[in-house]
């Protein structure tokens, strides 16, 4: 939900499951909208398609603490293949999805 509009919104994004946990991130050096959004509007949908397609009630979690976005940004960076490290952890956006209970 578009933290001024207040209209849907739908983005595309590269999501990483590292030990059952799903977080999502982007390169660093810009603000993104999806992060502020979020950050406004914790509860999304979270869209899967390809092999798996699934709509599934989901909060975003935003990783502030700097330990944490380091310990996933590593994991992150190797997917990419950056070498990074530090810009990303000092700017880049950085969620944790949790799904929520479909009867919840």
């Amino acid at each position: 939900m578009g933290r001024q509009s207040g209209k849907p919104r739908r983005i595309e994004l590269v999501f990483h499951n590292f030990d059952g946990r799903i977080y999502i991130s982007g390169m660093p050096g810009f603000p993104r909208s999806w992060i502020a959004n979020l950050s406004a509007q914790p509860e999304f949908t979270f869209h899967l398609k390809g092999a798996v397609a699934a709509d599934l009630p989901a909060r975003a979690r935003v990783i502030t603490d700097p330990a944490e976005r380091r310990a996933v940004l590593t994991r992150v960076a190797a997917a990419w293949r950056r070498t990074d490290i530090d810009r990303m952890v000092e700017s880049s956006p950085l969620i944790e999805v949790q799904i929520l209970d479909r009867a919840a």
